[in-house]
């Protein structure tokens, strides 16, 4: 699908969607629970279905009720119906596939292409230290084997879904363990993320120092009436329009929020007052829309932008690539991004998604104030199906084309 986006100013108030990497961790825990469970405020993006799905395959009976989802769980250790289709969600199959270690079958998890191309170093590591099979191909990896409570270690700097999945995993089982990390941490908010919904559904695990958590053994998941907590993240393109100079105002995020993207309205505070140098290590999924702004702002320096590269897209490389059609050139290096201090133009040639959810957001917020077109917004399903249509309702003319 195609969007063409004329200039304009985007007026009015928005309800931020609702918490993807919550909703993830609610809906786990959900499942692992003994008894039903009752979630609300979902958004039925691509990924949260994709954990839906595989959820339903490891046993779990998930009923929807507009944006609420009323949950059964599963018996752990019960080894999957068929296959887990993690479509192209990376966070549903790294948080899940640790839990097709805790019974005595095996598993297959699919998904597409792109998503098996990502690096799934950390669990295959796991696995052939302990004798499990690991069978990586192009859109599916198998495992076997049974994990048994004890020690183990991961790398700190690769992504936090690892150590998350690896929690889930551990907290159902019957003795104590111990996660060793053996680098510095990055993206820990996530972490907290996890451990806080563990929590939430009556799970022990905690943080013992700053590279080692225990999770304690022979719990019980406690069945839950939650609701899920609005999205930093998606709702970044309107504050980045705010900060941009647009009455628009963004209702349902917390500043108390333990999610790491908390720190976007701040960053777009300093983008406004200058050109800064802000880390990107704790928030990657903000990096795109910060680059957009800050091209129509004063510029700005991103650091600890290495992980870019291993999302949907090569984030970094995929805004040098469109934003040069706007006369705009980055300077992008293995863990920084330059932006400069430009004058943007209209772009010279479509602009294109790179089948990443969060480029498309970016673009958009880019081409409301340049016009343009942008080939592969149905990338947005991903995350935010509304977005779109959000923004035109804000008064932004956009028309498509199939």
């Amino acid at each position: 699908m195609t969007v063409t986006i004329k200039p304009g100013t985007a007026r009015g108030r928005v309800l931020a969607p609702p918490s993807k990497s919550m909703a993830h961790r609610y809906l786990i825990c959900a499942a692992l629970a003994q008894g039903e469970s009752t979630v609300r405020h979902l958004a039925p993006s691509e990924d949260i279905l994709a954990t839906v799905d595989c959820l339903r395959a490891m046993g779990a009976q998930i009923e929807f009720d507009g944006e609420i989802a009323h949950v059964r769980g599963i018996r752990v250790g019960t080894p999957p119906q068929g296959v887990l289709p993690c479509r192209e969600c990376g966070t549903t199959l790294r948080l899940l596939l640790p839990l097709c270690l805790t019974g005595c079958g095996e598993a297959t998890l699919t998904g597409t292409e792109k998503l098996l191309s990502r690096p799934l170093d950390a669990y295959r590591d796991l696995c052939l230290a302990h004798g499990f099979i690991f069978e990586k191909e192009a859109t599916r990896v198998r495992v076997c084997g049974e994990l048994t409570p004890g020690e183990y270690s991961l790398p700190g700097n690769v992504s936090s879904q690892y150590i998350s999945g690896l929690l889930y995993a551990l907290s159902c089982l019957d003795g104590e363990s111990r996660i060793h990390l053996t680098t510095a941490v990055e993206s820990r908010s996530y972490i907290d993320l996890t451990l806080s919904a563990m929590a939430a559904f009556g799970s022990r695990a905690a943080w013992t120092d700053d590279r080692t958590l225990t999770v304690a053994g022979g719990q019980t998941y406690l069945p839950r009436d939650l609701t899920v907590e609005g999205d930093w993240s998606n709702a970044a393109p309107w504050l980045a329009l705010a900060a941009l100079g647009d009455p628009v105002t963004v209702e349902g995020v917390s500043r108390e929020s333990l999610q790491g993207d908390r720190v976007c309205a701040g960053y777009l505070d300093a983008m406004r007052a200058g050109a800064p140098v802000l880390s990107v290590g704790d928030c990657p999924d903000l990096a795109p829309v910060l680059i957009a702004a800050a091209a129509l702002l004063h510029g700005a320096t991103l650091t600890d932008t290495a992980r870019l590269r291993l999302k949907e897209s090569d984030r970094g490389e995929a805004m040098r690539a469109e934003l040069a059609k706007c006369g705009v050139y980055l300077a992008v290096s293995e863990n920084r991004i330059v932006v400069p201090a430009a004058r943007p133009h209209a772009p010279t040639a479509p602009l294109s998604a790179h089948n990443d959810h969060r480029i498309v957001m970016a673009l958009a917020v880019l081409l409301t104030r340049l016009g343009g077109r942008i080939e592969g917004c149905e990338a947005v399903k991903k995350s935010y199906p509304d977005f779109l249509r959000e923004i035109g309702r804000l008064g932004i003319e956009c028309t498509y084309d199939a």
